[in-house]
């Protein structure tokens, strides 16, 4: 988990290694947008999860669990790394995720899940209405289910899309059409016979629109 996250190619590839073409291309997003993760187990200070990951953009401290069931209870000392994750999360004004692997598990093993808080901003907020919670149980305790995780290619590909560059690259396009049309009042009827022929404006209208999609 520590070299996909920071990464390393080695360390993606291994863990994508049983995973279909749509995993591993979306797992392969973190290798041009990594992270640096440090090891935070065994530092003394709680809340801090057992990784570190930090970007310039966002940060994460993780609490990384495995298990041979698909069900993982939290009591005693884990139900205490949970309450100090959400007090630090709710002191800093961070998002603590949980990273929780399925042993034996075929394709992606991990799942993603966060650790409620209610002051979020930012890029972290719009990142929180799409990880789930830590789901409860019947006596309101929260607790691990895999099958209510996010799986880790799709978490990636969240925290490592280039979606910002689609709205800047329409920006261009929008920019560059507003210079044309400068242009155009500038050099006369010739230019102007070409922006206003229909057909040239549906070819502007077509890049808008897949730029956006």
């Amino acid at each position: 988990m520590r070299q996909a996250l920071a990464g390393v190619e080695k360390g993606v590839e291994a863990i994508i290694r049983s995973c279909n073409p749509i995993e591993k291309e979306k797992m392969r997003l973190v290798i041009k947008r990594p992270f640096l993760v440090v090891r935070a187990a065994g530092s003394g200070m709680e809340g801090s999860g057992d990784l570190l990951a930090l970007r310039g953009d966002m940060s994460f401290p993780i609490e990384v669990k495995s298990s041979k069931e698909s069900k993982l209870y939290l009591s005693g000392r884990t139900t205490e790394q949970y309450n100090a994750l959400k007090l630090e999360g709710e002191r800093c004004r961070l998002m603590p995720l949980y990273a929780f692997r399925v042993k034996g598990t075929r394709g992606d093993s991990w799942r993603i899940f966060r650790v409620e808080t209610s002051n979020l901003s930012g890029k972290l907020r719009k990142l929180s209405s799409s990880i789930p919670k830590l789901p409860r149980t019947r006596n309101n305790s929260p607790h691990l289910d895999w099958h209510q995780g996010m799986p880790l290619n799709e978490f990636i590909a969240l925290v490592c899309s280039q979606s910002g560059e689609k709205e800047r690259d329409l920006a261009k396009l929008k920019t560059r059409a507003q210079k044309n049309e400068h242009t155009r009042m500038n050099q006369g009827d010739s230019t102007k016979d070409w922006f206003d022929s229909p057909q040239n404006y549906d070819v502007l209208s077509e890049l808008i629109k897949r730029k956006t999609n």
